[in-house]
């Protein structure tokens, strides 16, 4: 593996830890897709730093089990800027 991929999969994974992104902002911020930044998780940082990838997954969980919750506000916040 080349070591600017190496070294963008830390950072994804550091950055995920530290301000409880989610995949998609994550990939926004480092200017990737969300399908690079779930490959730098789930394959490249395991390999890499099984520690930090533990971590990282411990977020990515919460983040999933609130992804209905979240989906809702943005619906809600849609339909009242329509109404106003």
């Amino acid at each position: 593996m080349k070591s600017y991929i190496e070294d963008r999969a830390v950072n994804v994974a550091e950055y995920i830890i530290s301000h409880k992104a989610t995949v998609r902002q994550t990939a926004k911020k480092f200017g990737v897709s969300k399908s690079t930044v779930h490959k730098d998780i789930t394959d490249r940082v395991e390999k890499l730093n099984p520690r930090l990838a533990k971590e990282v997954r411990k977020v990515l969980e919460v983040n999933k089990s609130e992804r209905h919750i979240r989906g809702g506000m943005a619906t809600k916040a849609k339909y009242m800027k329509l109404n106003n």
